[in-house]
């Protein structure tokens, strides 16, 4: 984009915000964008910031801001994804232009995420300082901006920006009033061990494509008797199971694919099953859900890396005395495990969390037994999920996959929630292939499940409860600043 001459009117505004004080960073460019400039979107002001809280710290923010009299008096904060270490200007656009202002960080990774090694302030900007710094700084520029603060400010962020939303809930409950967080990576550190855990497995024993997809659609077969018609052999909706279970589905998938040994067998065993420390057999993470892809399971090192150095051979790192290493180094900083939101809860705060049932990236089952932590917490179902709604989409990978793949506006129930006291339950979910709906089902809060019956359709019902591993508390170290 290039900025033409700003208006008169605008040359004060501009001027105030190019001479801000910025805490520990400083604003390298401040420009009105016009019409005529950026023919994608109206008139807005774009801020960027750079952020030095740390010796080793660089974090870029970049905030838009509509005309004045387009500013719906509303502020939100966008999450990143993976290791960051960019800035997606374009998902500034849409929201911008509908009246918000917004602003997203690169998490102080640029380039990329080898600037992580061995660097502790990385570490911490990554896990919770970038996103908070940024919320302060953009409400910071939004005040002089406009003359008057946000009236409601909001968070959305999916996986790496999950763990963003947890966190930022957390430890700084009065940044936002309401708050989305979708696949998220809040149990970082065991989620990487499970990456870790998948890629040694593939690394002994590959897979080929085809014996993967019988493998998945034996996992769909075998739990088609738990499925609502609609579904059933197509995904799996819940893919909470046993050690029997997996023994089932396994001894399925041999005889759908000879070609599948028992080598095979024993690496889909630990797949499955998940990874345990090795010296006391503690679990790390929970396995990889069933009907899930292999592909997108592993991978993602970084995190090993910035622990073990760039040339540390990550085949070689074991489950043991390195995971715990691991674990001390990262944990304290990139975990979002914390289930006491009482202030989030006490100052209104609302919270959406969505998890889909066929993610093998960052799977259901931690974010689940996160929820039922908060319940524990909270003494109720009814206490939190009057302030935190989590939602399992069934057949939902990372992004679009094989089952629902189209949601409501998250953002909006969340600001409806907070705003209009409208709490979110029903939710229409959509399975679209090439623009067309295949499947139209509503979706339940957990632990509630879609049920069917000819005479009287889709109906709620009870579902259990828990059913997922806990990832032992030494693996979920507290939270440090």
């Amino acid at each position: 984009m290039t900025a033409l001459a700003a208006p008169p009117e605008n040359t004060a505004r501009l001027a105030t915000l190019k001479q801000l004080q910025i805490d520990a960073g400083k604003i390298v460019l401040a420009d009105e964008i016009s019409a005529t400039a950026d023919k994608n979107s109206p008139p807005h002001t774009v801020v960027k910031i750079v952020l030095n809280p740390g010796k080793n710290s660089n974090i870029n923010v970049e905030i838009w801001l509509p005309e004045a009299g387009k500013w719906n008096n509303r502020f939100i904060g966008l999450g990143n994804g993976g290791s960051a270490g960019r800035i997606n200007s374009g998902s500034l656009a849409g929201l911008m232009a509908r009246g918000y202002a917004v602003a997203t960080t690169d998490m102080g990774t640029s380039p990329n995420s080898d600037s992580g090694i061995g660097k502790p302030d990385v570490w911490k900007d990554f896990g919770y300082r970038a996103t908070h710094l940024m919320t302060v700084c953009a409400k910071q520029v939004i005040q002089a901006c406009y003359g008057r603060s946000p009236e409601y400010c909001y968070f959305s962020g999916g996986s790496t920006g999950g763990q963003q939303a947890l966190q930022e809930a957390q430890r700084y409950p009065e940044d936002y009033d309401g708050i989305v967080a979708n696949v998220p990576a809040h149990c970082r550190t065991p989620l990487h061990a499970y990456f870790l855990w998948n890629e040694q497995i593939f690394h002994q024993c590959p897979f080929s494509s085809s014996q993967e997809e019988n493998v998945i659609a034996a996992g769909n077969e075998y739990m088609a008797s738990r499925e609502i018609p609609q579904t059933a052999g197509k995904l799996v909706s819940d893919p909470r199971c046993t050690e029997k279970d997996i023994e089932a589905v396994i001894a399925l998938a041999r005889r759908k694919d000879p070609t599948l040994t028992d080598k095979h067998t024993e690496a889909l065993k630990k797949l499955f099953g998940g990874p345990k420390h090795a010296i006391t057999g503690e679990r790390i993470f929970d396995g990889i859900p069933f009907g899930s892809s292999f592909k997108i399971a592993h991978g993602h090192l970084y995190l090993f890396q910035w622990v073990f150095g760039k040339d540390k051979d990550l085949q070689s790192l074991d489950f043991g005395k390195d995971i715990d290493t691991y674990t001390a180094a990262l944990g304290p900083y990139l975990n979002a495990e914390n289930p006491d939101l009482s202030p989030f809860e006490k100052r209104g705060g609302k919270l959406i969390m969505i998890s889909g049932s066929a993610d093998s990236c960052v799977p259901y089952h931690a974010s689940l037994d996160y929820y039922e932590r908060v319940i524990e917490h909270f003494g109720s179902l009814e206490k939190a999920a009057s302030f935190c709604k989590f939602y399992i989409v069934p057949g939902m990978s990372h992004g679009p996959g094989p089952g629902i793949n189209k949601l409501p506006d998250m953002l909006g129930l969340v600001m409806n929630w907070r705003e209009k006291g409208e709490a979110p339950h029903t939710l229409s979910a959509q399975r679209v292939v090439d623009g067309k709906t295949e499947l139209e089902m509503p979706l339940y809060p957990y632990p509630e499940k879609t049920s069917w019956d000819a005479t009287g359709g889709f109906k709620p019902v009870s579902g259990p409860r828990g059913g997922v591993e806990r990832v032992a508390e030494r693996f979920r170290p507290k939270a440090a600043e």
